[in-house]
């Protein structure tokens, strides 16, 4: 812990207290997801601990409000907190499993592999990446695991971009080209060479792209091709009471400042180990 800058220690703080926040939605959100417990739009106990609260307003029963149709919006927020952090967590590992490893792949083979590869995940690429979803999804139910094998598969190929970048620059190093001497295979290079000295910016890769399914998913939610009602989630919460911001009311600006603090918080955590780890060391030591 000495050695943890504070900086990171506000990341991590911040970041575990979402991720557990998401894990334990259920235990301690003070309402259900879709449970009506107010009117519309009520005044937020934070508005008036910060004295912005309408004029003859002194006193509230919930500490973020209501929505546009009395759900305690704090619960709202645990909830989406959690589909949002599950559904943005799961595309993360399925992008980079599947683009790394493609990644490395072809560059360890090179020719006509990485060729067709590459001009493959070009192809993909020249689509904007939102687009491609809402086309892909206009066609097919609108599930979580449609979500997440579809904003994984998208974003695959930056990552396969990144990975097979590290990885050519890897890939002529000394310790590689004795494994190859060695009589060693296409994996064992893969998995015991590459991916150990590629771990570094693909770390600090893995923070950004977190965020950006986060801020995709939510953009899906808010274009009405995400998760639908009831269920919650940050965009859905945006989109429910974007009429609410013409009249004063904050509550389509709370999902906002979560996905900012969660952000930050992430990417704070990613330039710590990013800094812990050396770029590119030259062998496995």
């Amino acid at each position: 812990m000495k050695n943890i800058p504070i900086s990171a220690m506000i990341g991590l703080f911040f970041t575990a207290l979402y991720f557990l926040a998401a894990l334990f939605a259920p235990l301690i959100a003070p309402y259900g997801m879709a449970e009506v417990v107010g009117d519309v739009w009520e005044t937020s106990r934070i508005e008036i601990m910060l004295g912005i609260a309408p004029d003859g307003v002194t006193e509230a029963n919930y500490w973020l409000g209501t929505d546009n149709i009395g759900r305690d919006l704090l619960s709202r927020m645990i909830y989406g907190g959690r589909t949002t952090i599950f559904i943005a967590t799961a595309a993360t590992i399925l992008s980079f499993t599947l683009g790394s490893v493609l990644g490395f792949f072809a560059a360890v083979a090179g020719g006509w592999v990485d060729q067709v590869l590459s001009r493959f995940v070009d192809l993909v690429m020249s689509i904007p990446t939102l687009i491609f979803a809402l086309v892909v999804l206009s066609v097919m139910p609108v599930t979580v695991p449609v979500l997440i094998l579809v904003m994984g598969l998208l974003d695959s190929t930056r990552v396969y971009r990144l990975a097979r970048a590290v990885a050519v620059d890897i890939e002529v190093m000394d310790y590689v080209e004795a494994a190859r001497l060695r009589g060693e295979k296409t994996a064992w290079i893969i998995f015991r060479e590459i991916m150990p000295n590629a771990l570094s910016p693909l770390v600090a890769e893995m923070g950004l792209r977190f965020i950006f399914m986060v801020l995709f998913v939510s953009t899906l939610s808010f274009l009405g091709l995400g998760i639908q009602p009831p269920e919650a989630d940050w965009g859905g919460i945006v989109k429910e009471n974007k009429d609410g911001i013409v009249y004063g009311i904050p509550a389509a600006l709370m999902p906002a400042f979560a996905i900012a603090t969660l952000a930050i918080s992430v990417n704070l955590v990613a330039d710590w180990v990013l800094n812990r780890t050396t770029s590119l060391k030259g062998g496995r030591g």
